[in-house]
């Protein structure tokens, strides 16, 4: 089966077959076909299209270019929650100890951040001593143990997709439906997960701009999971404005600590306890999203989400002294506070603004090799339809030199938007796709 016939085949319009899709899959594992070979059936497929079933043949041959993890030795159901990236998106931080108290066991495979969106697996890293390069055994071990583990892709895990994303990356080929399923379904299918809650964000700080294109996106996820012997659901969030108050590594740490003791931005516990809900009634132990949240609810009230959180961190190395004093995470030499030039109400905060001021300061990566500092970053961000005198910060800004601290100063001061009038905060839970 050349690769020059399956090319063309795609280039002409055709479907694939399952066993043509193998052979492109297997050739970026093994290394039979030559980059300029993947890129142009990427292009190909970019540019054509894939049916469901395609799609569906293309995740599986890419969950099973790896090891497929076994949990079935794990009582329960095993439920994962999956967010399509955003600006000041901790959810994972509170929501996986949240769960797992509540008797659902999680078992997280994250990633790490590209751009403008913040990834999980650096956050927890700025907590000293976290360890995420835990191999398949000790995450099956963990997971038996204590109930969750928030580990990154292994090299065993889907290594296709490493070398497919690396492809897509420079070949403009990312923002392709079919192939972001195969990306992300690929790893969540290969964790030995039962049930999956997918949070699919649109707006200005997220991939998908519309909430057309993240609905499409959330029936494409949705349908391919199902196929793939999972049940699944996906809610479609607004990323207009950051999720809580801050956008930076401990900072965000920091944050999703507080939420945990009962004290978190309310759009950021919407949004938690919204896919915490779907998590529960997946997982066996609730019935309906009222009972699930009182469940969570709960376990935040009562310490024992606080406490999980404290078991994770200690059983992958982190120094579990820093959810107790958050000051042990890393500081910024300089916190300076961006001044609001009026009195009135914030009418705009822009998501992708605060972003970019991040990325100036260090939070993430402009590129994958980038080095990210994690005490850099935003806090105290001030929320739509809040009330600002003149001269009080519309955020705080955490930098580690002089120049990074100017530059993302002026940045972020156009991402704010004060005005004489009030305005209602917009909604953030918009539909969920089941």
């Amino acid at each position: 089966m050349f690769p020059q016939h399956i090319i063309a085949r795609k280039r002409d319009g055709h479907a694939l077959t399952r066993d043509e899709i193998q052979a492109f899959v297997r050739g970026a594992t093994d290394g039979s076909w030559a980059d300029y070979q993947l890129s142009a059936l990427l292009m190909a497929i970019f540019l054509r299209g894939m049916t469901p079933e395609e799609t569906a043949h293309y995740t599986d041959a890419m969950m099973r270019s790896g090891i497929v993890a076994d949990l079935s030795s794990v009582p329960g159901i095993k439920v994962d929650k999956h967010s399509t990236g955003g600006v000041g998106d901790k959810v994972s931080i509170l929501l996986a100890p949240m769960v797992v108290a509540c008797g659902v066991p999680v078992p997280m495979i994250s990633g790490r951040g590209l751009g403008h969106s913040g990834g999980t697996l650096d956050k927890l890293e700025s907590i000293p001593g976290f360890r995420t390069d835990l191999s398949l055994d000790a995450y099956r071990a963990q997971v038996a143990r204590i109930g969750c583990a928030l580990i990154g892709q292994t090299k065993d895990l889907a290594p296709s997709d490493k070398k497919l994303y690396a492809l897509r990356d420079v070949t403009a080929t990312v923002e392709c439906i079919p192939l972001i399923c195969g990306s992300i379904l690929s790893k969540k299918l290969a964790e030995g997960i039962d049930a999956l809650v997918l949070d699919v964000k649109f707006g200005r700080g997220a991939f998908m701009k519309t909430k057309a294109e993240a609905r499409k996106l959330a029936e494409a996820l949705v349908a391919v999971g199902k196929a793939g012997g999972k049940q699944v659901r996906a809610l479609l969030t607004a990323m207009d404005q950051p999720l809580g108050r801050t956008v930076g590594n401990a900072l965000e740490v920091a944050e999703s600590i507080a939420c945990l003791r009962g004290d978190g931005p309310a759009d950021l516990m919407e949004v938690t306890y919204a896919l915490g809900a779907h998590m529960l009634i997946l997982g066996g132990v609730a019935k309906t999203e009222a009972e699930a949240k009182t469940k969570l609810h709960r376990v935040v009230a009562d310490g024992s989400a606080l406490d999980k959180l404290r078991e994770i961190v200690a059983a992958q190395g982190g120094d579990v002294r820093a959810i107790d004093n958050p000051s042990r995470l890393p500081q910024a030499k300089f916190q300076t506070p961006l001044p609001s030039p009026r009195a009135g109400f914030v009418r705009d905060v822009d998501a992708m603004g605060v972003a970019l001021g991040a990325l100036r300061l260090g939070a993430g990566r402009a590129r994958a090799d980038d080095k990210i500092d994690p005490a850099v970053g935003v806090s105290g961000i001030t929320k739509i339809g809040e009330r600002v005198a003149a001269g009080a910060p519309l955020c705080v800004i955490h930098a580690s030199d002089e120049k990074s601290l100017a530059e993302a100063k002026a940045m972020l001061a156009g991402a704010f938007l004060v005005g004489e009038s009030p305005v209602v905060a917009p909604s953030l839970i918009a539909e969920t796709i089941a």
